[in-house]
């Protein structure tokens, strides 16, 4: 595929795209992952969720209902963004993250933002709710990879570079704290360490910053009685086996008796009231209990080679933009699926984290579908 060096006038890149240049295909394989990570994501909401919604809702369907729509509106959505030429965010990045400021602020207002679990990160639209922390992670990629591209000679200068890169992410993470929403904000924030790291800030810059997170974080921590149980039930979930160490035995309790190859699919004994919710943030433990140790590898495998594609892509995109643009979207992702399985397994502390494309929830899956249909756009220009 032809490309060639424009002035910086053409792209404020230095590097711009030909666009009489007839686009390749996407990235078939990255196509075939995600497909068939959404479909067993589908089979084990229904298998996680049926005996929960039958018992609640006097219908075995009604989760897997509602993830089928939003796994069709996701990939509907999928293909329609591969289609939209990527550079073409970065021209909106701006006003969607105005967007999604707007949407954080209004969640927070009682009467519009709805409570769950703890947190006021919903709106109410009819039948459903849409989270704006989620869609809040992708605008902040666009809108950082566009000032990493075209900032990239500053990003080694801690006052003109590095701390406006974090002003508008730490902007952002606060406001998600008011939620509060730790994991979608640990998520946010880890992902665009992730893409400021690549565009070449200093070590020292990530160390001073390090300092300050780790401080922050205890005080995080300090500041919500709640979050004190998840450490201490961390480190010995048996201490309170029936409050706060509950999630992460019974979690526990389903990855270990799955053995090799598991029960079988359907078979799992903690879907039985044992762990709650188990098609949202522990649908891991009910696919390892299920399925097994082979399962659950098999699982990682796509991962990994959703990951592999990933990278491939952001290496040989044409320009800047695209190159941050698909380490954010891959950097999302794998931050995602290493936060919600360490969680699954007792590594990490219990945080509200889905497992990308199998847990249920309509926002985490739209977005993630969405995410990845500008990776494949990009692909359709990336030299690999």
């Amino acid at each position: 595929m032809s490309w060639r060096i424009g002035s910086p006038n053409d792209f404020k890149l230095g590097v711009s795209i030909d666009l009489t240049t007839k686009k390749t295909s996407p990235d078939l394989l990255l196509v075939i992952i995600t497909l068939l990570l959404l479909t067993i994501g589908l089979i084990m909401v229904y298998s996680a969720s049926a005996v929960w919604a039958d018992y609640k809702f006097d219908d075995s369907f009604f989760f897997a209902k509602r993830q089928l729509l939003f796994a069709g509106i996701g990939v509907i959505a999928m293909f329609f963004i591969m289609n939209v030429d990527y550079w073409t965010w970065r021209t909106w990045s701006k006003l969607l993250m105005v967007i999604c400021f707007f949407l954080l602020v209004l969640v927070l207002i009682p009467g519009v933002g709805m409570v769950r679990n703890g947190s006021r990160s919903w709106i109410g639209v009819g039948a459903f709710s849409i989270q704006p922390s989620e869609f809040m992670k992708l605008a902040m990629i666009a809108f950082l990879a566009k000032f990493l591209s075209e900032k990239q000679k500053n990003i080694t200068s801690f006052r003109r570079g590095f701390v406006p890169a974090l002003g508008i992410v730490f902007s952002a993470f606060l406001i998600i704290m008011c939620q509060p929403d730790l994991g979608t904000g640990t998520v946010m924030v880890g992902t665009c360490i992730v893409m400021i790291f690549v565009a070449g800030a200093r070590i020292a810059h990530f160390v001073f910053l390090g300092l300050i997170g780790l401080s922050g974080f205890v005080g995080l921590v300090l500041s919500a009685p709640y979050r004190i149980k998840r450490i201490t039930s961390y480190l010995n979930p048996w201490e309170d086996p029936l409050g706060s160490g509950f999630q992460i035995i019974q979690s526990l309790y389903a990855v270990g008796p799955g053995g090799l190859f598991g029960m079988g699919l359907g078979q799992s004994r903690q879907k039985f009231f044992y762990l709650p919710e188990p098609q949202t943030d522990f649908i891991f433990a009910i696919l390892s209990e299920e399925l097994g140790f082979i399962g659950g590898s098999l699982i990682l495998l796509l991962f990994s080679v959703l990951l592999w594609r990933g990278i491939r892509i952001a290496l040989g995109a044409p320009d800047l933009y695209g190159s941050f643009v698909a380490v954010g979207i891959i950097s999302m992702i794998a931050i995602q699926v290493m936060i919600n399985i360490g969680v699954v397994t007792g590594l990490i502390p219990v945080t509200g984290i889905t497992l990308p494309f199998l847990s249920y929830g309509g926002s985490s899956l739209t977005l993630m579908l969405m995410a990845v249909g500008v990776l494949l756009n990009v692909s359709r220009y990336s030299r690999y």
